[in-house]
């Protein structure tokens, strides 16, 4: 998965033509380490309909504090520039993808 920063959020995410999920994280994460393998094997099946980045919270901190990211991981998927789903916490693999279902 590729990392957006704060400086290419926008362009990156918010002004894309498909969805964009945003899987929030930092190194320190034990869950978020959990949830990676996961994200990654989604947008192997289904990268082309979804866009899938990440954003370490430790580095970048104006984007999430401005998306009112409080607790990762959080996965946010934006679509015409609005947040319309928000996954907080690890979760399996099935219920990331039912949470998706509507996108996929």
């Amino acid at each position: 998965m590729a990392a957006v920063t704060d400086a290419d959020f926008e362009a990156e995410v918010l002004k894309s033509d498909k969805p964009v999920l945003v899987d929030f994280w930092a190194e320190w994460c034990g869950p978020c380490r959990q949830v990676a393998p996961i994200l990654d094997e989604i947008a192997g099946a289904h990268g082309d309909k979804i866009t899938f980045v990440k954003m370490n919270v430790d580095e970048n901190p104006v984007t999430p504090a401005s998306s009112r990211v409080t607790g990762i991981p959080t996965i946010n998927v934006y679509q015409g520039g609005e947040v319309v789903k928000t996954i907080v916490g690890a979760r399996p693999k099935a219920a990331i993808l039912k949470e998706l279902e509507d996108l996929l």
